[in-house]
């Protein structure tokens, strides 16, 4: 079956053809690196991570570019708030956006371009885009003129006279509904030199340069987040295109994590960050959880949703080890995997537009009739089909990144000492919100001994504005 994908630009599914036999090239929208990640935001670089498996799977070779924004009024604003250097901001949370991708098992990009980095293509950009008619300066500032460009609204789908971009007004713009491709420089504010002036780049040049340079004018896929089609992939789009490159061949979109039917923004303040909810499950467990619905398919978080899809990971996680171990470890022919019927029916899921909770049906399936051999049939027969069923599921897991057995996840979040460390918590917190207890109904006598009991298994625990934070204390 031939892989079929969602195609935002022509609103159908199509079949997948790349430019280059054996190569996939794929840009991803990345972070704008002004904070913690939450769950809302890696939701889209766990599952472009999917794709990128599923196409290795079937013999591509994957380019894969996912870019930081570390140049943004937000990342200016709060690191001025913060009164820190707002390149130093902009890194501290590179790394956690990183930190966060590694821990739940994301292959690296081939690339992962700053936008600070990459000014020269972006001033090249707009002197063709000006000498074509599409683009002009005024007071420093550089816009695209939408009405030069017939097609725009053509990836979102709207018309122009409907649109607005969500920019301030500038006294420069010929047409309200121009977008900035660069920024006058303002006092106190980075700025690169340019033939214009000096300034810094708008939001939807940086993307357009960076994708052209690392994968050429033209290229395979272009994915982000459904909130990024309207501004900013039209925008993408359309400069790019007016510039003379044709840019992407397929836009995918992944859909939002919201809370009570909200995208999950930090601007809405019902945000789950990443360290936090690594705190409640294992790193498997959460990427579980974020892949296991349809990608076009918005993920309404709760608490108890994420309990169940923690509990559903840890069934196919224990039925995995116990047949590896019962089967010791013998491998199955990999040419008889992918004829059996339960490999096509997950592949031919797969290739439906990436249909993982579909695909996720068969796994179970398979875990269940599994379970039912490990506990029935120890026959030569049995054992024979126990070590398929088990390869059959790492391979189906290992292309979504889940496989209980692979060595990142013991070493990122499922070794025992982590499972331990997180057992120690739990227990500490419980102790912790029985000492708030009695210090509340003022009993400082039992407070203080859960305070003192603590301390003698070297737990410092410490009062705070926010509520008491404890610590391990160093022996030395």
């Amino acid at each position: 079956m031939t892989l079929r994908l969602h195609d935002t630009g022509t609103r159908t599914t199509r079949d997948f053809r790349p430019l280059q036999d054996g190569v996939v090239s794929i840009y991803v929208c990345g972070a704008t690196v002004q904070g913690i990640p939450h769950i809302g935001h890696v939701r889209s670089g766990l599952n472009f991570d999917v794709l990128r498996r599923w196409l290795m799977l079937a013999g591509y070779d994957v380019l894969l570019v996912r870019n930081v924004t570390d140049i943004d009024d937000k990342v200016l604003t709060k690191a001025e708030a913060a009164g820190r250097p707002w390149w130093e901001w902009a890194a501290r949370f590179e790394r956690a956006f990183e930190d966060a991708y590694d821990k739940l098992g994301c292959l690296p990009p081939s690339v992962t371009p700053r936008a600070t980095g990459h000014i020269t293509q972006m001033v090249e950009l707009m002197q063709r885009l000006i000498d074509r008619g599409h683009a002009y300066a005024a007071d420093g500032d550089v816009y695209f003129s939408v009405t030069s460009y017939p097609d725009y609204g053509q990836l979102s789908g709207q018309r122009l006279s409907e649109m607005q971009q969500g920019e301030s007004a500038a006294t420069g713009k010929r047409d309200p509904r121009d977008f900035t491709l660069w920024k006058a420089a303002k006092p106190g504010e980075p700025s690169w030199p340019t033939p214009w002036g000096p300034g810094r780049p708008g939001w939807h040049l940086e993307c357009s340069a960076m994708a052209t340079y690392y994968l050429g004018p033209r290229f395979d896929i272009h994915g982000g987040g459904a909130d990024l089609v309207f501004p900013h992939h039209e925008n993408e789009a359309a400069q790019s295109n007016a510039a003379g490159d044709g840019f992407a061949e397929y836009w995918l979109h992944n859909a939002w994590v919201t809370m009570s039917g909200e995208k999950m923004s930090k601007s809405l303040g019902n945000t789950v960050g990443i360290p936090v909810m690594l705190e409640r499950v294992r790193a498997p467990e959460l990427r579980y959880y974020l892949v296991s619905a349809h990608y076009r398919s918005n993920l309404e978080y709760s608490e108890e949703a994420l309990g169940e899809a923690a509990k559903a990971y840890q069934r196919i996680e224990a039925f995995v080890r116990k047949a590896t171990d019962a089967t010791d470890e013998q491998s199955a022919d990999e040419a008889a995997l992918v004829a059996t019927q339960s490999w096509v029916e997950f592949a031919a899921a797969m290739d439906d537009d990436l249909n993982v909770p579909r695909a996720l049906a068969v796994v179970h399936n398979l875990v269940r009739a599994g379970n039912q051999l490990l506990a029935e049939d120890s026959s030569a027969e049995g054992r024979s089909a126990l070590v398929e069923h088990v390869a059959l599921v790492r391979r189906m897991l290992a292309s979504l990144g889940l496989d209980p057995l692979a060595t990142e996840w013991d070493t990122a979040a499922g070794s025992t000492e982590d499972r331990a460390v997180g057992v120690l918590g739990e227990l500490v917190q419980q102790l912790l919100v029985e000492r708030q207890n009695a210090r509340a109904a003022r009993d400082f006598a039992s407070a203080d001994a859960i305070r003192d009991r603590l301390l003698t298994v070297g737990i410092a625990v410490e009062d705070g504005p926010d509520g008491p934070t404890w610590t391990v204390k160093d022996s030395n």
